[in-house]
């Protein structure tokens, strides 16, 4: 099992939406970053868990855990001229972009970016990096145990 952070902008998807989908699933669809699309498409399992996390607003942070769903399939909004993530250069026999889907398991309390700053266990975490801008990046077990303690509230 592996573990990823996974943002997304609340205004687009949020948690909440996820906790209130048909069975809790979301597909994570507009990712246009090669190495991001790369750890959904050769890396990512179903089963794996998922920090949820948004970014671009006020208070960026963990929202929730989440888990992989499913397996990698082509992402459709490549595909579609109205939607801000199409790609013209996508061919439906040859995807440039996948999407996996992302199942929503507990939602805690809400971690900020500023808690996670504060934790001496999580300073080589990816996300915490200068410069880091992935909107997916993996995640250690120790992390993942930390931020997971942390959400539920059970201190690190």
């Amino acid at each position: 099992m592996r573990y990823w952070l996974m943002k997304s902008e609340p205004d687009e998807v949020s948690f909440d939406d996820v906790l209130a989908a048909p069975q809790r699933t979301v597909a994570w669809f507009g990712v246009r970053n090669y190495q991001a699309r790369n750890f959904m498409r050769d890396a990512m399992s179903v089963g794996d868990g998922v920090l949820f996390y948004h970014s671009s607003c006020a208070v960026p942070g963990v929202a929730g855990i989440a888990e992989v769903a499913s397996t990698p399939y082509p992402d459709a909004s490549q595909f579609d001229p109205a939607s801000k993530y199409h790609d013209p250069k996508a061919k439906q026999e040859e995807p440039r972009w996948i999407s996996v889907d992302v199942r929503a398991l507990e939602a805690g309390r809400y971690l900020p970016l500023s808690e996670l700053r504060a934790q001496p266990a999580l300073e080589d975490m990816v996300l915490l990096q200068k410069g880091s801008r992935l909107s997916i990046s993996p995640v250690t077990a120790q992390e993942w145990n930390t931020i997971v303690a942390l959400v539920r509230g059970k201190g690190a």
